[in-house]
């Protein structure tokens, strides 16, 4: 893989990747690519290391062999500079949230902003954590509020608006509709897709829901067998004749999202023929 494949279109670059926890190894020779404003989103099954593949891209999985290249800087290998520090460009949703219990949601947001820019006056921070708190969907009033204070969905999108403190180019979601009635899971669905519409940045999504690979993820890839095995749409993946990808979008679930999203692609039809409820 040459040097240019590292940068332009191509913010996350990962090449020969191991990770391991002491003899258990967890990925080996992994190879992955992210297009820059894409909606990638990653499966696979239990104990695959979706989140460990995550970890090590941000860097706090140390990588035991291979390269990470993010936003043209390198994360893992042999080049890897520790005084390197690209955190501030990028935003992390983990899983449930992973908010301060003892801060406002508020003041969760503000932390990011007084690491990176100390300068700023706390007027200015707060102004800015009201304002995030807003573009993540959560009444204004939410701001004050403690993550006790919150239902499991108002705490994804506090962890959001966290996640989106410093106008992040780049923005991972760890199983953000984990734990969500189908309702609020579609409103987070719309939520991601209509921030990565308006504000542009790439987004890596782990997640196991079949309607939000659907919904909104623009291509999608596949961990099995300590690796990537496939990467691409879900009509591509459905092409492919490996067992897991066959049983994961072809089993019960995975034909009930498929039929959804056929139902809403008709409905759509429908609403844009001349004299239809759109017109």
């Amino acid at each position: 893989m040459s040097l240019e494949h590292f940068t332009g279109d191509f913010p996350i670059v990962v090449e020969g990747l191991k990770t391991a926890f002491g003899d258990h190894v967890i990925h080996e020779g992994l190879d992955l690519s992210v297009r820059r404003g894409e909606i990638l989103g990653v499966v696979g099954g239990s104990g695959t290391g979706k989140s460990v593949l995550m970890r090590a891209i941000i860097g706090l999985q140390p990588a035991a062999d291979g390269r990470i290249e993010v936003l043209g800087e390198e994360i893992a290998g042999d080049h890897a500079d520790d005084d390197i520090d690209i955190r501030a460009r990028w935003g992390v949703l983990f899983q449930g949230g992973a908010l301060f219990s003892t801060l406002t949601v508020a003041e969760n947001i503000e932390v990011p902003l007084k690491e990176f820019y100390p300068e700023i006056s706390p007027t200015l921070r707060r102004e800015i954590a009201r304002y995030k708190v807003m573009l993540s969907g959560l009444p204004d009033d939410a701001a004050d509020k403690y993550p006790s204070e919150l239902s499991g969905g108002m705490k994804k999108r506090a962890g959001l608006a966290r996640a989106l403190a410093m106008d992040p180019e780049l923005l991972f979601l760890d199983e953000p509709t984990a734990g969500l009635d189908p309702i609020g899971a579609a409103a987070f669905d719309q939520l991601t897709r209509e921030l990565q519409d308006t504000l542009g940045h790439t987004v890596f999504l782990i997640t196991h829901d079949l309607d939000t690979l659907h919904e909104i993820c623009d291509r999608v890839a596949v961990i099995a067998d300590k690796r990537v095995i496939a990467v691409g749409t879900i009509p591509e993946l459905l092409a492919l004749d490996h067992p897991w990808i066959q049983q994961y979008f072809n089993g019960p679930r995975g034909r009930a999202a498929q039929d959804a999203q056929a139902r809403v692609r008709a409905g759509t039809k429908a609403m844009d023929k001349p004299g239809g409820r759109g017109a």
